[in-house]
């Protein structure tokens, strides 16, 4: 009777929100109860019930029965993986709308038309002609636009022109067995590949390089042009001494070697036929690797920008018989061979 009585006094101050709620979770569970299997069972439908229950009413706990409550917070989190795991099963593409290869193109030509254009420029540009896209997409597809072959194609036609009166020098690096590592430096001529000087120096200044300029163009033998990259050691000296001796220096562009390739082919020819299979001990010896390496790349090495000829103009056989003899002359120690005809 103390229990009822409680019960009523507590009752009367409950909201009827709640009193309905009860209500309907006990209904439920007497018909779950009323099942005629030999064990109630519990389907989607009621375990959807009471995670519904679960998140809208806080009392929950007090009228559950049939299963333990952790169980409802099982089936709680359940459900919340197997809504997520629909969600990223889904291919939803986020974040802004793609470029239309149509803009892209429109982009890539507005920067060959204008060179010297920037991003700001470009996407001012598009925005008068009405499209709603991003200054940081602009910029974007701008790295990605395909460079305009035009410069190369007047640079190639100019050095193809002008090769009987255009010079080239560079340096490289050797590494050697005692002296770590030495600078080879040399002056190549763009009509027949002709190296016309050069020497090797373990802390190359630009005193050198420029005496090394006077040996390599004496009696008034300098050409028109000289090509030579942007390194620290051709400085403004190099520059005025080159000057000194009639000749136009051109520097290459930052970070553009093609722009001197007949010298860069120069140095993988030199790497690959010699430098790669040899140890040099010290500066006299790999000056007379270079020397002797020099002599077979002038007389003996066929060049593909020659028309397999060589600098020296080498003159080929007219005819040769099936039964003639030929035989094979060493060059560099036998890494390299000549072939010609026994006499």
């Amino acid at each position: 009777m103390l229990m009822l009585a409680l019960g009523a006094f507590f009752g009367a101050f409950r909201s009827r929100r709640d009193l309905v709620l009860e209500n309907l979770a006990l209904r439920q569970q007497l018909a779950v109860l009323r099942r005629k299997h030999p064990k109630p069972r519990i389907g989607a439908i009621e375990k959807l019930f009471w995670v519904m229950m679960r998140r809208f009413w806080t009392e929950w706990r007090q009228t559950l029965h049939i299963v333990d409550p952790d169980t409802i917070v099982r089936w709680h989190r359940a459900g919340v993986r197997l809504y997520w795991s629909c969600i990223s099963r889904r291919q939803v593409h986020g974040g802004r709308k793609p470029t239309s290869r149509e803009l892209r193109d429109l982009i890539f030509r507005m920067v060959a038309d204008n060179p010297t254009w920037g991003a700001p420029r470009i996407h001012g540009e598009l925005k008068m002609l009405g499209f709603d896209i991003c200054e940081r997409t602009v910029l974007h597809w701008m790295r990605k636009a395909p460079r305009n072959p035009e410069p190369a194609k007047r640079w190639a036609a100019f050095l193809s022109n002008h090769r009987e009166a255009i010079a080239a020098m560079d340096f490289f690096t050797v590494p050697t067995l005692t002296f770590g590592v030495l600078y080879c430096f040399f002056v190549i001529a763009h009509d027949r590949r002709r190296i016309l000087h050069f020497n090797i120096a373990r802390h190359p200044t630009i005193a050198w390089v420029s005496q090394q300029l006077r040996e390599a163009f004496p009696f008034d033998s300098a050409p028109r042009y000289l090509i030579f990259d942007r390194d620290t050691t051709f400085s403004t000296e190099t520059v005025k001494t080159v000057g000194t001796l009639g000749v136009k220096a051109v520097r290459t562009s930052i970070k553009s070697p093609w722009q001197n390739g007949i010298a860069e082919r120069f140095v993988g020819s030199c790497r690959r036929d010699l430098l790669d299979h040899v140890i040099a001990l010290n500066e006299r010896h790999l000056k007379r690797l270079m020397t002797e390496y020099v002599r077979y790349y002038h007389d003996d090495r066929t060049h593909l920008g020659l028309d397999k000829q060589t600098p020296a103009d080498r003159k080929p056989v007219e005819q040769t018989s099936a039964a003639g003899k030929v035989v094979a002359m060493p060059r560099l120690g036998g890494l390299h061979h000549r072939y010609d005809l026994a006499a």
